[in-house]
């Protein structure tokens, strides 16, 4: 499948479905922009989601919004936006893979 997780420098705005804006909020307490938020901050790992990417390319990432709160978020893109598919809380496994991740960029 022609798509890359991983450029995510054309990327211009988020395409929230009506269904899917406050889905997150409600089953995990996490706002849209707390998922927007992600994407800005570093860390960001982010890799192709390769088992649910049948009709389109997926992706997960692991991030961490401005007031540290750690998520899991599955998107798409479509042309130059995002797709949030789901975003939760980490899981402990996910956590600590992270804070490997963060101590290995900090100077």
């Amino acid at each position: 499948m022609e798509f890359d997780c991983l450029n995510l420098e054309n990327v211009f705005a988020f395409d929230w479905d009506d269904g899917n804006f406050y889905k997150n909020e409600k089953k995990h307490g996490i706002t849209w922009q707390e998922i927007e938020e992600v994407f800005f901050n570093k860390p960001l790992i982010v890799n192709e989601d390769e088992q649910h990417s049948q009709n389109e390319a997926r992706c997960l990432s692991l991030g961490i919004t401005n007031k540290g709160k750690m998520l899991f978020i599955a998107f798409t893109k479509r042309e130059e936006k995002l797709r949030v598919i789901s975003a939760r809380p980490m899981n402990k496994k996910e956590r600590t893979y992270y804070e490997k991740a963060q101590k290995s960029t900090e100077v």
